[in-house]
């Protein structure tokens, strides 16, 4: 439950029990007011201990990790050249 919720509980807990003059059989609307205030209570009290501890808690500090890559060399590619023989009557290119 969030805070926001928890006061909305205790709002209309607060209404039903001194606001509303309203008699059912067997339900006494006063008494249901005062279980939503309570029930708000304990949720606002939960929901700020929540942020509290969020709030002190601290990530733990990792080592960083130290990783052993090998690098291989890539075989060397033989390159094959081919030299055109120009005799020197033709005309040049």
């Amino acid at each position: 439950m969030t805070i926001a919720g928890s006061i909305i509980l205790i709002m209309l807990g607060a209404i039903l029990t001194w606001a509303v003059e309203f008699d059912l059989a067997g339900l006494d609307i006063n008494v249901v007011g005062v279980i939503l205030m309570l029930g708000g209570l304990v949720g606002l009290l939960f929901g700020i201990y929540r942020i509290s501890v969020t709030r002190r808690a601290v990530a733990p500090v990792d080592e960083p990790v130290h990783r052993h890559e090998v690098y291989e060399e890539p075989e060397a590619r033989r390159t094959t050249v081919y030299e055109e023989r120009r005799r020197y009557d033709e005309p040049p290119l």
